[in-house]
């Protein structure tokens, strides 16, 4: 059965294995998603557990405007950016330079930076941006999204996110320079 099939299904017959069969296909993509966002294998775990509340909370209100892939993931992302903004609330840590734009890089060279950093060196940089330009640059380039999936999860327009992402990149070459001690261009 599709997607739309099992929760149509479930919607009609509130029959408990329609809702395990789209746990059993999404939980291993929810959990590895809050994994890499999160950091830690029990937050994770809790975290799957909670979004699977919220997606059976909300099942009805899947307008099927989009895949529910592509709904399921932006709850999940939506949920650990939450999270990890209320963490750093709580440790009252604020950082002016999360506000500011980095100045703009050229966009092939940037790219190119990126996809040529070394594996180890990409992991540190990536612990250290913060979590919103991470998680940018994990969906574009880890997860192969294209820039209209990324806008509609993160309800923003094409331009928007073309720009977040650049910012990300530059961010991300910036921490890598500064981490590496390599002299700034």
């Amino acid at each position: 059965m599709k997607d739309l099939e099992v929760i149509h299904s479930y919607l009609d017959t509130q029959a408990s294995r329609c809702f395990n069969l789209l746990y059993e296909r999404y939980a291993g993509k929810i959990y590895s998603k809050c994994l890499s966002m999160l950091k830690d294998e029990v937050l994770a775990q809790d975290a799957t557990q909670e979004i699977f509340t919220k997606i059976f909370l909300n099942l009805s209100r899947f307008g099927e405007k989009s895949k529910f892939s592509t709904w399921v993931y932006s709850i999940t992302y939506n949920f650990c950016i939450d999270f990890l903004r209320r963490k750093k609330k709580q440790k009252d840590i604020f950082s002016d330079d999360m506000e500011k734009a980095p100045e703009p890089a050229d966009d092939l060279s940037s790219d190119k930076a990126l996809l040529e950093m070394e594996i180890g060196q990409l992991k540190a940089v990536l612990e250290n941006i913060p979590a919103g330009d991470r998680a940018i640059l994990l969906m574009k380039y880890q997860d192969g999204m294209s820039i209209k999936d990324i806008a509609e999860i993160l309800d923003k327009t094409e331009s928007a996110i073309k720009m977040k992402i650049k910012r990300a990149k530059a961010k991300a070459q910036e921490t890598k320079k500064e981490m590496f001690q390599e002299p700034l261009s």
